[in-house]
């Protein structure tokens, strides 16, 4: 399911299936996006930002027209303790590698992944990028 901001209607809850994993996506090249995107946090339940939340950042490829600064993205990534993803729509296999990866983490978050909880992936996730 997509949605264009948070909070989300109300009148259809009862219809709504559980929320695994949320991915925010921002463009890099609208800082609307960005801020979108930090005012939508607001209405994120704290337990989400516990290995279920992720930043898809995209456009990635067209840094010299970027409108977003890089370092305001990392910080949500630390802020939140959410994993950064980086990738470029019009390039069909980033876009195919970033869907798999997307639908991996959204299989640790639903519990189908036998062994891997969703808190243990996201420090997995953040330990990597330490590296």
């Amino acid at each position: 399911h997509l949605a264009t901001s948070l909070p989300l209607p109300s009148e259809r809850d009862h219809l709504r299936p559980r929320i695994d994993l949320i991915a925010f996506m921002i463009d890099i090249k609208s800082k609307y996006s960005l801020k979108n995107v930090e005012a939508s946090l607001d209405h994120v339940d704290a337990s989400f930002f516990l290995g279920k939340v992720c930043f898809l950042v995209t456009g990635v490829g067209r840094v010299n027209n970027c409108s977003v600064d890089m370092n305001a993205i990392w910080k949500l990534g630390e802020v939140y303790c959410s994993p950064v993803l980086f990738c470029e729509l019009e390039l069909e296999g980033i876009r195919v590698a970033t869907a798999q990866r997307l639908l991996r983490m959204l299989q640790i978050c639903a519990g189908h992944i036998p062994g891997v909880s969703a808190l243990s992936f996201g420090s997995l996730m953040r330990n990597s990028a330490d590296d």
